[in-house]
């Protein structure tokens, strides 16, 4: 299933909750150059979750939920233009486990 909210991407596979960029976002920041992670193990709703220098602008990504991280896309730091990617397995930023089932099913369907 897969929902959106703010211009995220938010798909539930099993018990895991992959954050992506749609692709209105991708286009409107152009190429990702830099990207930095500044969560911890757990994240609240409207926390950063990433800070990325892009070609058309800076910009700080806010998680839509609240969540344990289960992973970060690690080669997003070497590689930052991976976020710009079409395939959704290059292009997910992060995976979160333990979300309110209740505040996921209330998001815009994708």
């Amino acid at each position: 299933m897969k929902k959106r909210s703010d211009f995220l991407f938010i798909e539930k596979e099993d018990q895991t909750y992959t954050l992506s960029m749609t692709p209105e976002l991708q286009d409107d920041i152009g190429t990702v150059g830099f990207v930095e992670f500044t969560m911890g193990d757990e994240i609240k709703k409207d926390d950063t979750i990433l800070s990325l220098e892009a070609s058309k602008t800076v910009l700080e990504l806010e998680s839509p939920i609240a969540g344990k991280v289960v992973e970060h896309n690690d080669s997003l730091i070497s590689e930052p233009a991976l976020l710009n990617s079409s395939k959704p397995e290059e292009n997910w930023i992060v995976k979160l486990k333990d979300i309110d089932e209740d505040v996921f099913n209330q998001l815009e369907n994708a």
